[in-house]
């Protein structure tokens, strides 16, 4: 009983100390998303490979920040190979341009693909699946999976790429990590650090990080056991371990740790790529639905539309920008097709959905905030004038976004856009596997499910006044080069 006292003090000072961690955390996230004004930004960083180039976006951007996301962009040339690695943080990987090949090593899956004959001199190779990926195609990538993919087109492979950092399947941090199986990827993983070093040191100049990095690098160069020489998981072993784990001589080892040159992480092959490739691109994604559809038969009450099954026979792909998948379509204004966790359910577990449209000439989108995720948006081709408004009513962008360059949407915040006079494209990245959007005008739009008299009290008009703009714009997203368009230009 003497000890109660000092037991219950320390169950307090605990207590305080837990909260002051939440209260710190809490405004640590608040002040990350007080955005005042909002700008399109393009890359910061621009990582030259063998066969292709990275470009990073500062994910020290506030708006970045704010949503927990980092984004770059990938563009490999014709037999080129990205290199396999695992990132800390769920992944989303839209096809711009191009078509390949792309492979995902899921914990613990069946090694499914194997040649069907042996070749002279060559050993019976075997494989977790393939899946080939064309344009306007999203890709799935759940955190710590190691991935690759390979152009065996004739054209550059153009992608964008989302890393959701502030996932809970991230336990690390919100800097954006890269794991690398193979190659000297030195100078991007130089970029990611200094990435988190202005995320920790903050009001520093990036050209004092730059110079204290360089340095370091050169002055206090730790020895081999301590850090790897070419930047991959393999190399900072120690060889005799490697060479015991997987059972050859030291010599092979040795050879694996010397990464000769600074190819980066994307390679060019020497030949082709030749693997054990899938079936044409229709019979894939049609066997692909037919599983889940079969699974879906013997699971009838399975949660989250068969999420329960293992992600071995998942879908990992969707393709968004074929036409005649839209989900919504005004033939004078533009298409509007949505990804998420019901048409793709390994969403549901990386937290994370998307879209993707299309604008004809002068055509926009009515005004509308997302409920439930912030929205990242690239802009493929052609440009808009976007109007993004916060709590307060305040503009806090009001520009033309152009082809390449980004856009980050805070949840809640109103957003509304209209296209120049050559259309636009763009994809969205929302932070949430069901993100869901609320119009304010048009046929399913806040204001026409409020009542006649309300919308004329709350605006100081009449009851016509109030009935127009319930009922003058009957599409559901859209709105054409009306008059009251023409005004926004």
């Amino acid at each position: 009983m003497a000890n109660m006292p000092s037991l219950l003090s320390l169950s307090l000072s605990l207590l305080v100390l837990f909260n002051g961690c939440l209260a710190r955390q809490s405004s640590e996230q608040q002040f990350e998303c007080q955005i005042n004004r909002l700008n399109s930004i393009e890359p910061t960083s621009r990582i030259q490979s063998e066969a292709g180039t990275t470009e990073w976006w500062n994910p020290n951007t506030q708006q970045l920040l704010c949503a927990g996301v980092s984004v770059f962009k990938y563009q490999v040339e014709p037999n080129g190979l990205v290199l396999p690695s695992f990132t800390n943080a769920p992944q989303l990987v839209y096809i711009i341009q191009g078509t390949g090949i792309q492979g995902t090593v899921m914990p613990g899956c069946a090694e499914t693909f194997q040649e069907s004959q042996q070749r002279p001199g060559r050993f019976q190779d075997q494989h977790q699946k393939i899946r080939r990926f064309r344009q306007g195609d999203m890709i799935a990538l759940p955190a710590g999976v190691v991935h690759w993919f390979y152009n065996d087109g004739n054209e550059r492979l153009v992608t964008v790429n989302l890393l959701h950092t502030a996932n809970s399947d991230n336990q690390l941090d919100n800097n954006p990590r890269r794991f690398n199986l193979a190659g000297n990827p030195e100078e991007e993983q130089r970029r990611l650090r200094r990435f988190a070093q202005q995320q920790i040191q903050g009001s520093r100049s990036e050209r004092e990080e730059m110079e204290e990095e360089d340095d370091e690098e050169q002055d206090n160069r730790p020895s081999r056991k301590q850090s790897s020489s070419c930047n991959n998981l393999l190399c900072a072993f120690d060889q005799e371990f490697l060479a015991q784990a997987f059972n050859v001589d030291t010599s092979l080892i040795r050879r694996l740790q010397e990464v000769r040159g600074h190819k980066g992480s994307i390679i060019r092959v020497r030949d082709r790529l030749d693997v054990v490739s899938p079936p044409r691109m229709e019979e894939e994604e049609r066997e692909e639905r037919q599983q889940e559809q079969r699974y879906r038969q013997r699971h009838p009450f399975a949660r989250d539309n068969g999420l329960e099954e293992t992600f071995c026979a998942m879908r990992m792909k969707e393709n968004i920008a074929d036409p005649e998948r839209a989900d919504i379509v005004n033939p004078q204004a533009g298409r509007l097709s949505t990804l998420n966790r019901y048409n793709l359910p390994i969403l549901n577990a990386l937290g994370l959905s998307a879209e993707r449209g299309v604008l004809y000439n002068r055509a926009g989108t009515v005004p509308q905030w997302c409920i439930n995720a912030h929205k990242i948006l690239y802009m493929l081709e052609g440009s808009a004038r976007i109007q993004v408004v916060n709590e307060n009513g305040d503009t806090v962008f009001d520009d033309k976004v152009e082809q390449g360059q980004l856009l980050t949407v805070p949840q809640n915040f109103a957003v509304m856009k209209q296209a120049g006079s050559e259309g636009a494209e763009w994809v969205s990245f929302f932070t949430n596997s069901e993100a869901a959007n609320t119009p304010l005008a048009g046929r399913v739009s806040a204001i026409r499910a409020l009542p006649e008299e309300v919308v004329a009290a709350s605006y100081q008009i009449s009851r016509e006044d109030a009935r127009k703009l319930k009922f003058n714009n009957e599409d559901t997203f859209f709105f054409t080069s009306s008059r009251s368009a023409k005004a926004m230009l």
